[in-house]
């Protein structure tokens, strides 16, 4: 966004000066009257070493904000907010209190803006690594109503959320992940080390081999052979799917393809409609308009199928039809949420009811991640002793071969 710097008098007449981020001259202009400032003058200005992004070199050493620290900045500005502390003096008390020095330059960054003029918003849309663009609409909706603190608030709610979805995931997936990796490191040992040694023992003694062992010799043999091709191969295979899903057809056919992923698919899909049910919620009951509210929600789910499926909502709204009607269309709600939708928009209760279809949601997903680990245990001890089964076969069935023809000699 561009910076402009201006001259303008203040409701005493004195000369005041600064710099602003707008998309043009008339919103400077605009947001100068309506801090109380006649603009006098406005041109565009390079930003000052101070305010320019940092080197490269600094951002890949410096430690990211968390969603737990964005949480908590909300939360601590809802308090002191509620408690009548100004914004200034409660962006001071959180700058010094603040741990993460990322997050403490962020601040001043903030405060440093509200001392030029900058709204609020306008400075966090400064950091869109920390604030969101959802962030950023909800805290400017508090602004222009009066309810700022009501929105950090909302916003700490709603943070929460996402912070205990991750949790509760990666929660889950930590033992099959363990088991996965113990998996894989046994069957490169065995190919590398336990296989090669019997097979010189199966050639020594010139046993007939039966069909799974000549296999598991063969898979050994290839692994030997092509290991440094296959490493490649992996790792090119990984950096391929990486580049193919940042581009804009490629992350829209993942994002599809995750919804259909046997076990996790169906928990993606609720969770991602409990995250647009919570924002749509929170932004329409903070005062944004539904049009500007799915716009906003479009890019918080986190899925460029489901953004697109929003978007062709937005779309059918303008046009005048019903929120119930385009979420029919787009064909991803269940029967009972549209049921509630349909309640809301005649109730006109709307953001109460997606507030209850988020928690049924919430609810729902926190049921089946607790029970992930369960469903994916057997498929995982399943694999596992057909591996085991596969190695004893192979390997065994040949030993006892070999011990028939050594007592034979005898």
């Amino acid at each position: 966004m561009p910076v402009y710097a201006y001259r303008g008098r203040n409701a005493r007449g004195e000369l005041v000066t600064g710099t602003v981020d707008a998309v043009d001259q008339g919103a400077v202009a605009d947001q100068l009257i309506n801090t109380g400032v006649t603009p006098v003058d406005i041109k565009t200005a390079k930003a000052s070493a101070r305010e320019r992004a940092p080197g490269a070199l600094k951002r890949l050493f410096a430690p990211r904000v968390t969603l737990v620290e964005t949480a908590l900045f909300s939360r601590q500005m809802y308090t002191l907010l509620k408690a009548g502390v100004p914004i200034m003096r409660a962006l001071a008390g959180l700058q010094e209190s603040a741990m993460n020095p990322t997050l403490r330059e962020v601040i001043a960054d903030l405060r440093s803006s509200l001392d030029a003029g900058r709204e609020l918003s306008t400075a966090m849309q400064r950091h869109p690594q920390v604030f969101s663009h959802f962030y950023v609409s909800v805290v400017r909706v508090g602004e222009a109503t009066g309810q700022l603190e009501d929105a950090f608030n909302r916003l700490f709610g709603y943070l929460e959320f996402e912070r205990e979805v991750r949790e509760r995931i990666k929660s889950a997936l930590r033992y099959p992940i363990i088991v996965i990796v113990v998996i894989a490191a046994a069957v490169t040992i065995v190919n590398f080390a336990v296989i090669p040694a019997f097979a010189k023992l199966f050639a020594a003694h010139k046993v007939p081999l039966p069909l799974l062992t000549r296999i598991l010799i063969g898979t050994s043999d290839f692994f030997l052979a092509y290991w440094p091709l296959m490493v490649l191969g992996i790792a090119a295979a990984i950096a391929g799917f990486i580049t193919y899903t940042r581009t804009k057809g490629g992350r829209y056919a993942w994002d599809r393809a995750k919804l259909r992923i046997p076990i996790a698919g169906p928990i993606i899909l609720k969770a991602t409609l409990a995250r647009f049910s919570r924002a749509f919620s929170l932004a329409s009951g903070a005062g944004v308009p539904i049009v500007q509210a799915m716009t906003v929600v479009a890019a918080v789910v986190d899925n460029a199928y489901l953004s697109q499926r929003i978007e062709a909502m937005r779309e059918g709204v303008e046009r005048g039809e019903s929120v119930l009607r385009t979420a029919v269309a787009a064909g991803v709600f269940t029967p009972v949420v549209l049921q509630m939708i349909a309640v809301g928009e005649e109730t006109g209760e709307l953001d109460d009811l997606l507030a209850e279809v988020a928690d049924m949601y919430e609810r729902e997903v926190d049921h089946e991640i607790k029970n992930l680990s369960a469903a994916i245990e057997p498929i995982i001890t399943i694999a596992l002793g057909v591996l085991v089964l596969m190695l004893a076969l192979g390997i065994f069935l040949p030993m006892w071969d070999i011990g028939r023809v050594m007592l034979l000699k005898k």
